[in-house]
Parts: structure tokens; C-alpha cells; sequence
């Protein structure tokens, strides 16, 4: 594969207005469904509630289930289908439920372990996996992850402070943005559930982007160094020729891996395989067609200086 890719000379900055186009109509459409449906699918590790993850000997009518669990004083509840027919989640989050959980937590699975074994049967259904947090703790998780996404930016700012001059910094951190608001989009408009696990995700994906664009800036930091009068446009497009052999073969090993965890993985590790199996292309799709025009856009409007003279953005 290096030996194909080596050598080429293809024009990627010229597609920028379309890539330009593409990326702001697909974050418009997720704030839109973002406004639109009020908001996102929080996890109980957020909202705080009961998760029991039950595995049925025979696919069982929801609707006996529903009843059972109203009939028990859990109204509300949602009772979810995910991989075989066999297999549900029953979420309890409504705000009588979360007051009980407050005093003890395991009581609402114990009522809804008792509701519908009364329904079907004991022994027709095993509990595979129980979650059960309280308002506080699930306020507190959701303060957390917020104060993480933002230490991961103050961190980024400082690291781009200090390996880079303020052009390069500013585009890295307007494609690291980007990627973030399309990150945003996809897992509403894949209504993900945002739990811990994604948080996860979205903050592998912004050090995996970041890191894309740093290669190829590091690139056209060299090239400046060897050719300082050549024109941004033209050593934009050597830079990321010249790193392309590196970034397919990086990004085809990590999109194997990301897609075997997607498929194989379970339903528990798979919104994180698909958050960042997206991240993997949305990084690749910033560093080339967001960070690189905008720093195209930096340099021409404030030009580099080579022994008193400005440098042509492009020639």
C-alpha cells in the first residue's frame, strides 16, 4: 500500500467548498434534530434510575410486561429489545423511582425483578447485568464528563501553544471543534445513548483527530523550513500527499479494529465502536478539508514575511 500511494500529487484543497457545504448541512440537520426532539438519550449513570438487562428462555409479550410493572407501581418504565428476540433492558428513571433510589438503590430492581417474575415466571427470565445510581450520583457523573471534555480542550490549547505557532494552533483547534459538533450530530441523529462509555469515545476521538492534523502540520512545518518562499496552497497539498501513505495505513488498522468491536462486541461496548469508528473519519475528513483551508484562509490574510518580503498564498 506504500508503494502504491507513494508519489501522488492529488489537489485535495480545491474541494474544500464542497467539503465545506457537506460538513455544515450535516451539523445543521443534528442541532436541528437536536432542538427538534429536546435533546439527548442520557444513560441512567446520568439521569440517574434502575437498568436491568434480562435474558428471556422465550421472546415474551411486552405488553404483559408493561402491565405487570405498572400494576407494581413502575409506570413508565421502558422496555427495550436489543440483539435476539430474547433479549430486553427495563429502564426505571421516572422521578418517584429516583426518590426511592435516593433511600436504596437496589429496592426498584428488586420490585421489578418480583413484578415480573409474578407475571411470567421465576425461572422464565435470568437478570444478565443490573444498574441502579441515584439523582446525586448520576448529577455528579454528568458534571464530571462535562469538566473532562473541557480539560481535554484546555489541554489541547496548551499543547498547540507550545508545538505550534498561533496560525497552525488556531486551525487545529477550529478542526478539532468541527470534529466535535459532527461527533455531536452523528450520535443524535444515531440516537446513541450518551453514557460514560461514549464521553469515552468522544474524548478518544478528539486526541485521535488531533493527532492527524498535528502529522500533517508537522509536515508543512518541514516543507516551510526547506522551501520557505513556496505558496500554502501548493505545500498544504505536497504535505498531506506526502503523509497520505502513512494516514491510510493507520486509519484502515484502527477502522478494522473499531468495526470488529462494532460487530462482535455486544451491545454494551457497540456505541462506543460506533462513535469512534465515525471519529476515525470525520478526524481524517478535518485535518485535510477543515484545518488545512482555514489555515490556507489564516495565510491569506496575514501573509508570512521571507526576508521583508509576503509570500503568495498561492501562486
Amino acid at each position: 500500500m506504500l508503494r502504491i500511494l507513494h508519489g501522488t500529487s492529488l489537489d485535495f484543497i480545491k474541494w474544500w467548498r464542497q467539503a465545506a457545504i457537506l460538513t455544515v448541512a450535516f451539523i445543521v440537520i443534528g442541532l436541528v434534530s437536536i432542538a427538534w426532539t429536546g435533546g439527548f438519550n442520557y444513560s441512567i449513570e446520568f439521569t440517574g434510575g434502575t437498568m436491568l438487562q434480562l435474558e428471556f428462555k422465550q421472546p415474551p409479550d411486552v405488553a404483559t410486561l408493561r402491565g405487570a410493572l405498572d400494576a407494581a407501581g413502575i409506570k413508565g418504565a421502558e422496555i427495550t429489545q436489543f440483539g435476539s428476540a430474547t433479549s430486553y433492558t427495563v429502564r426505571a428513571q421516572d422521578a418517584a423511582h429516583l426518590a426511592a433510589q435516593a433511600e436504596g438503590a437496589e429496592n426498584v430492581s428488586k420490585q421489578i425483578e418480583a413484578a415480573l417474575a409474578a407475571a411470567v415466571g421465576k425461572d422464565a427470565f435470568t437478570v444478565g447485568r443490573g444498574e441502579a445510581i441515584g439523582p446525586r450520583v448520576g448529577a455528579e457523573l454528568r458534571r464530571g464528563a462535562i469538566i473532562a471534555i473541557l480539560i481535554s480542550f484546555a489541554v489541547t490549547l496548551l499543547y498547540l501553544a507550545w508545538r505550534f505557532e498561533w496560525r497552525f494552533g488556531a486551525a487545529a483547534v477550529l478542526a478539532t471543534a468541527h470534529d466535535v459538533l459532527t461527533t455531536i450530530a452523528f450520535i443524535k441523529l444515531l440516537d446513541l445513548e450518551i453514557s460514560l462509555t461514549v464521553i469515552a469515545a468522544i474524548l478518544t476521538v478528539i486526541g485521535y483527530s488531533l493527532n492527524d492534523t498535528i502529522i500533517i502540520f508537522d509536515r508543512v512545518r518541514e516543507n516551510l523550513r526547506k522551501n520557505k518562499r513556496e505558496p500554502m496552497y501548493d505545500l498544504l497539498n505536497r504535505s498531506v500527499n506526502e503523509t497520505l501513505p502513512r494516514s491510510i495505513l493507520t486509519h484502515a488498522t484502527t477502522l478494522s479494529a473499531t468495526v470488529s468491536l462494532l460487530l462482535l462486541a455486544g451491545e454494551v461496548v457497540r456505541p462506543f465502536a460506533w462513535v469512534m469508528s465515525f471519529g476515525i473519519f470525520t478526524g481524517t475528513f478535518s485535518s485535510i478539508y477543515v484545518a488545512s483551508p482555514i489555515l490556507l484562509w489564516i495565510e491569506r490574510k496575514y501573509p508570512r514575511k521571507v526576508e521583508g518580503k509576503t509570500v503568495a498564498a498561492r501562486a
